[in-house]
């Protein structure tokens, strides 16, 4: 990852200050890429003068950018792609996000993945590598106890749990692992378990210690650590993964009977600002930074709507959609911005207005979704949000190839799901910052810079079937 260091004359006084070639930290409120302007109160941190120190490497594998700003913290944290590509059935993750927001999965949805589970029906995506959509990646640079994790961040749970020495030895192969005996500053929370359970049957749980967790330049001396005692058969597969950082709000952590905070409430206080902003691209490694807004990732202008984060998610009301460039659709639901869900879910209405601009595409019922052929070329999908547009283009539609001439698509219904679901199928497409300025929870989305996702890294990685 390229390392971010100041160079030019101190910028202060409410003006954005460069950072190496990578683009600009933007006090809030101020003008950031062109005419952009964030819509966020005045940040009490806007007299920025100080030089970026230089880049710390907490793990050994990867540095990371930092900022002291009037002695708040800013950092960068790049993702890493994934070194075997692996895919779920489309029908068995859509499950799995159902149960993850404890939705009442539609009956052809089930039916689906139990046939796919039973083996009577194929559903393994067929073509893995060149389905750059479905790319996994995750976000490297987790020091937990003082041992390197690679854990995915995930804007939709609120618990940091990770693979740890407590599960049987079976279990542990193929994982990097917590070990809290071998950490310093760990120390057990008595008494406090987690668990967390799918309709898959996937299913991880565990004791709970309070440890020292570092991400970027800063330091949480004393997070909750949810170290997992077991984990099911679909978790032990995802070689790629040890654990999540949840990014939700912290009355939905799962540790009982005494709730945690998240890592972002645990550290929000240090930063320059009490926001992060999450760069994701397709086919490419994005970026989350904390503590500022970086313009060179976006442009035009962020737009910015509250978030009712009582639900426990970053949840927002969406204003309507347009598909291709047919007319606006005003109609109104409730939406979350999720970083661990893949697909779009949103109101059926929607969905099937959508499939219905292409031809030989419908709802399979083998496959518990939307299927299209492969050959078709998508249209577009405008969400109108805040007043304003935020085009999905139409490639990013095709999240997988499940046969030699059917695809299955990255839009579906969220039908039993109490509001539509943002997953990577968006988020991909979009610059979005996830802000509690001035204790209030906001959600701002702005179109990528120049509108384009990135190229692939060239990392070395295998394909695996």
């Amino acid at each position: 990852m390229k390392s971010e260091t100041s160079d030019g004359p101190d910028w202060h006084n409410g003006q954005s200050r460069p950072i190496g070639n990578s683009g600009w930290i933007v006090p809030v409120g101020q003008p950031g890429n062109g005419n952009a302007s964030h819509g966020l109160p005045e940040s009490p941190h806007g007299d920025i003068n100080s030089a970026l120190t230089s880049p710390v490497d907490v793990t050994g594998k990867k540095t990371v950018s930092i900022a002291d700003i009037k002695g708040k913290k800013t950092f960068s944290v790049e993702q890493v792609l994934a070194k075997k590509q692996q895919m779920q059935a489309p029908a068995l993750s859509m499950l799995k996000t159902y149960a993850k927001f404890s939705g009442t999965a539609p009956v052809q949805l089930k039916a689906a993945a139990a046939a796919i589970q039973a083996g009577t029906v194929q559903a393994t995506p067929q073509n893995v590598c060149n389905s750059q959509t479905a790319f996994q990646y995750f976000a490297d640079l987790v020091s937990v106890g003082g041992q390197t994790l690679n854990l995915n961040f995930d804007s939709g749970s609120a618990d940091l749990w990770v693979y740890s020495t407590l599960q049987p030895t079976s279990q542990q192969s193929g994982h990097s692992i917590y070990d809290p005996s071998k950490s310093s500053t760990s120390q057990l929370l008595v008494g406090n378990t987690w668990s967390i359970k799918y309709g898959d049957g996937s299913s991880a749980s565990g004791n709970v210690y309070a440890d020292k967790v570092i991400i970027g330049a800063v330091t949480a001396t004393s997070q909750a650590v949810e170290a997992a005692t077991s984990v099911s058969d679909s978790f032990l597969k995802d070689v790629n993964n040890d654990g999540l950082v949840g990014l939700s709000f912290s009355n939905i952590n799962t540790v009982s009977p005494n709730q945690q905070k998240t890592f972002f409430d645990t550290v929000k206080s240090t930063l320059a600002l009490p926001l992060w902003t999450a760069n994701l691209k397709k086919g490419a490694p994005g970026t989350y930074d904390f503590g500022y807004i970086d313009s060179s990732k976006y442009s035009g202008k962020i737009t910015y709507v509250d978030v009712n984060s009582a639900s426990g998610f970053w949840q927002f009301t969406a204003d309507g959609y347009q598909i291709g460039s047919s007319s606006t659709v005003s109609s109104s639901f409730v939406a979350i911005a999720d970083t661990g869900t893949t697909l779009m879910y949103l109101p059926s209405s929607s969905v099937t207005a959508y499939w219905a601009q292409v031809t030989g595409s419908g709802y399979d019922k083998n496959q518990g979704g939307y299927t299209f052929p492969c050959s078709s070329t998508l249209p577009d999908f405008n969400l109108v949000v805040g007043g304003n547009k935020f085009t999905v283009p139409g490639s990013y539609m095709n999240y997988a190839q499940i046969s030699y001439t059917t695809c299955f698509g990255g839009l579906q219904q969220n039908t039993g799901l109490s509001f539509s679901i943002l997953g990577d199928i968006f988020l991909k497409s979009q610059f979005v910052v996830f802000s509690e300025v001035g204790g209030k929870a906001s959600l701002g989305i702005a179109a990528m810079y120049n509108g384009t996702p990135g190229e692939d890294d060239g990392d070395e990685w295998e394909c695996e079937d």
